[in-house]
């Protein structure tokens, strides 16, 4: 075994889950990021009271990270303040076209039959009930493995889960399916929209995502500080529990020694020995070289034909007027196919792109006032091809411009200029997250094969893991968390340690993940 502590590359959510699990067994860890502070992905841009999310805005299955605090001596309502929200959200495709989905089945079924008919109503509870079916059926049979394969699956599932294997449609796709339920587009448009969750085409994605409907309705909470609150209550109670962090600290190259991991160089030559290495970054840094030739075994780098979806964002604290926006909002456009066409095929800005905005000085309570300049996060889709051609003003220009004249046209104004104004591109996301391309959840979930290729908490290379939103189980916060809590189980059982206590099943109590590669944000 290697001298020196574990070394944890990148303080995402799935590396501080990692360090967190390990520190509050008694391992010695490190953990080093480039950036300024804690958080991946889960950024914050601006400062003071113009400070705002600027990465995932929602946060669910809360359990996930209880049962992470509790494994680490504490309790998560001692570090973050949740409040659960009745309305997941509102939806827009006109000014006179309006639909608030809520957490209550109940009440969700009265707006559908309000906004398409009785018949819609039908149709979302029957979707409702499969959507619980698929979750349940996939329960123990794909989440409890660390990286089931179809057969492995097969087998877990014995011959009296098979039948409700088939009849979760594993082989169709969500879009399809969809309109087994849904007669008016509008509302296929809306539940498609699932398929974003993980970077993916609806048109493309496993009807296995539609669970997401009933993990959605199980609770989505609005954290108090904003969602970066996540990120830093997991850095403190890691560095509460031994685990040593250093920010700025760029590195440049995972050294490898008789075929294992056994240290890191950083960018300014620094040298530091590890008893094994867990890179929280997109896995395709290692495959494309990035952090060294011997590492670029460990995983393969993602073919751009296979990313997932990028991001245009907008940043914007503004003054509003028109539209009663919730804390999440979602602006339809009106040709869903032809703007998935476009990014996934013609490698372009949607023409007219659908538009989610989080409002994040609101709630679901309608009574609350924001303030008179209020933070937005506006955010669409985009081709992840930010190691390519990069797109022009002008592109960016003609898809803001058409983006707003979107929201208008539903009800919303939007004062000009705006007081501040930050732009993120696809460019950016890749120099944000090399070798990605701006593709911000790893390989995209197209076809019934897409979960069973993400690479796994072990890597190709000895003492070398992975965790992150690109590994299995897949992208978003909770899923996140879950890899880190993998890379931590796989690397304690490898190392055989005998400086960590006896730890608790890291197995979660409710199911997590699901072919797909399902993101709950």
């Amino acid at each position: 075994m290697n001298a020196g502590p574990v070394i944890v590359v990148g303080a995402g959510i799935g590396g501080l889950s990692t360090a967190l699990e390990l520190s509050a067994r008694g391992v010695e860890v490190l953990v080093l990021e480039r950036a300024a502070g804690p958080g991946g992905k889960m950024r914050v841009v601006g400062s003071g009271p113009a400070a705002m999310d600027a990465g995932p805005t929602v946060f669910t299955m809360r359990w996930v990270f209880e049962e992470l605090f509790e494994a680490a001596g504490a309790r998560l309502s001692e570090h973050l303040e949740l409040e659960p929200v009745s309305i997941l959200a509102r939806h827009a495709w006109s000014e006179q076209e309006r639909l608030d989905l809520h957490a209550d089945v109940g009440m969700s079924a009265d707006a559908m039959a309000a906004f398409a008919g009785p018949a819609a109503a039908r149709g979302y509870l029957d979707f409702c009930a499969r959507a619980r079916r698929t979750y349940r059926a996939l329960e123990k049979p794909f989440m409890r493995a660390s990286r089931p394969g179809p057969f492995s699956l097969a087998l877990r599932a014995g011959l009296k889960g098979l039948p409700d294997m088939m009849r979760i449609s594993p082989f169709a796709t969500l879009w399809g399916e969809l309109g087994r339920h849904f007669d008016d587009p509008r509302l296929r448009q809306l539940f498609g929209r699932y398929a974003t969750y993980c970077g993916s085409s609806p048109f493309l994605a496993p009807a296995t995502l539609m669970l997401v409907a009933h993990v959605e309705q199980e609770g989505v909470w609005l954290v108090r500080g904003g969602m970066h609150r996540i990120a830093q209550s997991m850095a403190s109670l890691a560095e509460s529990r031994g685990a040593k962090f250093r920010f700025g600290a760029q590195v440049d190259q995972i050294r490898i020694r008789a075929g294992r991991a056994c240290g890191v160089r950083l960018a300014d030559g620094e040298m530091i020995d590890a008893q094994a290495v867990v890179f929280n970054g997109d896995p395709s840094a290692l495959g494309a070289g990035l952090l060294g030739e011997g590492a670029r075994k460990a995983s393969r780098a993602v073919p751009p034909e296979q990313r997932s979806l990028s991001a245009l964002t907008w940043n914007l604290r503004v003054r509003t007027e028109g539209f009663p926006l919730l804390r999440h909002t979602v602006f339809f456009s009106r040709d869903y196919r032809r703007e998935f066409d476009e990014i996934q095929h013609q490698r372009q800005l949607p023409g007219e792109p659908t538009v989610y905005v989080c409002a994040q000085d609101r709630s679901d309570d309608v009574s609350h006032a924001p303030p008179e300049a209020e933070r937005l996060l506006l955010i669409v889709n985009a081709p992840a091809r930010g190691d390519g051609r990069p797109f022009s003003n002008e592109e960016l220009a003609r898809c803001e411009a058409q983006a707003f004249k979107l929201m208008e046209r539903c009800g919303l104004r939007l004062a000009e200029p705006p007081i501040d104004r930050i732009m993120t591109t696809p460019q950016d996301f890749e120099r944000l997250f090399p070798a990605t391309g701006g593709a911000l959840y790893g390989q995209a979930s197209h076809g019934w094969t897409a979960s069973f290729t993400r690479p796994a908490a072990r890597s190709r290379l000895a003492g070398l893991y992975l965790a992150g939103g690109s590994t299995h189980p897949g992208p978003g916060v909770p899923m996140a968390a879950l890899s880190g809590r993998q890379a931590a189980a796989s690397l304690l059982t490898d190392l055989g340690s005998t400086t960590a206590r006896a730890r608790p099943s890291i197995q979660p109590s409710n199911p997590a993940a699901m072919p797909g590669g399902t993101s709950m944000r």
